[in-house]
């Protein structure tokens, strides 16, 4: 696989722009700001239909523009696809196959797979959960693209369950102020005067989506661990081994039955999604009240995180900052290596990586990322590449790209 065109318009700095690319390694190189990483982005976004930089799309569209338009055709073997992708802030997007109008634009997901490695991943080492959950899902929709429909039915349920318990909290407090928009859209929402009466079948929503959801990750956990660790120890030989473990919000028993017997849920073997569902419903009943003096979801797959381990102890807090970058690389590696097993090497991007690597993890990385068939790179001078990703080069300066070689 591997991206022979792309073209913006109105995307971030481009008012227009229009490259084409070739298989090997093409490296987009000039000062900072002036608009490298914004290509990538755009090709991220036409394989995730999300931004590894902002949380929603109205800082993609171009200060004065009204929509930012996408363009990028994609080879896989033989075969040819146009994506166009129409971004309308505040507003539905559109998407375009070969010309033709597509039902929903996350029908596309699937079409260009990429793995984009950027500064922002260390976040994935020291932030929130929230970083770690989104690489995982981020992945199981890059794997199989009908995620995204489930992730997406999670969160509506996740939020419509939201307003109706933030509705019994204030009922309970006997409210009478405050929120009185929120509360009527949670009575509609719920179909009933007392939102207490629906609960039990967002409950049931929640159970099935979230089981759904989470066999899936704890799958996708168990076939990561031997990849990241592998990844890690060709990164990082000296540091200690790296190792994962999803841990979760029930407490239920989840997870005990690992291959190699230790019990943790990073390795759970044929995930019974059935028996998931009532887990989680019977978590829910367990925390209702809490939850009803809260006003929010306690349990489910979006309070859950994955953890990373140094040995004996968490890469979070414990990791030098060249361990964390090696573990951030890492996950993005095995995500490279799974994906590519699935079929078809992914388009590699590494936005601005190897300034924050020293000369030794500089060298492992290149030479671990060059037989990939597209390695698209952006870096602030042209030292910054090594040599053995040298290839095709373009100068990005003033809000223009010229290729120089």
């Amino acid at each position: 696989m591997h991206v022979a065109s792309l073209s913006l318009t109105d995307f971030r700095s481009y008012e227009s722009v229009d490259l084409g690319l070739e298989p090997g390694v093409t490296a987009f190189v000039g000062p900072n700001g002036q608009g490298k990483t914004n290509l990538v982005e755009a090709l991220g976004y036409v394989a995730t239909q999300s931004s590894h930089r902002v949380a929603n799309d109205g800082p993609l569209v171009r200060q004065g523009a009204a929509r930012a338009i996408i363009r990028s055709v994609v080879m896989r073997e033989d075969r040819r696809a146009l994506i166009e992708l129409e971004l309308n802030p505040g507003k539905a997007n559109r998407a375009r196959l070969n010309r033709s109008p597509v039902a929903r634009p996350r029908d596309v997901i699937g079409l260009l797979r990429t793995v984009l490695f950027a500064p922002e991943d260390l976040s994935m080492v020291k932030g929130d959960p929230s970083e770690r959950r989104r690489f995982l899902d981020d992945l199981l929709v890059a794997r199989t693209p009908r995620f995204a429909g489930v992730r997406a039915d999670y969160d509506r349920v996740l939020k419509q369950r939201g307003a109706l318990l933030r509705t019994a909290a204030q009922a309970k407090r006997g409210s009478r102020s405050g929120r009185r928009a929120e509360s009527e859209a949670a009575f509609a929402a719920a179909g009933a005067g007392d939102p207490l009466s629906t609960l039990e079948v967002w409950d049931a929503h929640l159970a099935r989506h979230g089981a759904e959801l989470l066999a899936a990750r704890l799958e996708l956990v168990e076939v990561l661990r031997p990849l990241v660790a592998a990844s890690y120890a060709s990164l990082a030989p000296d540091s200690a081994p790296a190792d994962l473990e999803y841990r979760g919000t029930l407490s239920t028993g989840l997870g005990t039955d690992r291959a190699d017997g230790s019990g943790d849920a990073g390795g759970v073997v044929g995930v019974d999604r059935t028996a998931l569902e009532e887990q989680i419903r019977a978590a829910l009943l367990e925390v209702r009240s809490s939850e009803l003096e809260r006003g929010i979801t306690l349990v489910g797959p979006h309070r859950d995180d994955l953890f990373l381990g140094l040995g004996e102890l968490p890469a979070r807090g414990y990791a030098s900052h060249g361990e964390s970058w090696s573990f951030a690389l890492a996950l993005r590696l095995a995500a490279y290596d799974l994906l590519k097993a699935d079929g078809g090497d992914p388009v590699l991007i590494l936005d601005d990586v190897f300034a924050e690597l020293d000369n030794r993890r500089r060298r492992r990385l290149a030479e671990m990322v060059a037989p990939a068939e597209q390695v698209l790179i952006t870096a602030a001078v042209p030292d910054d590449v090594p040599a053995e990703l040298a290839g095709s080069r373009f100068d990005v300066a003033e809000g223009g790209v010229t290729r120089v070689r």
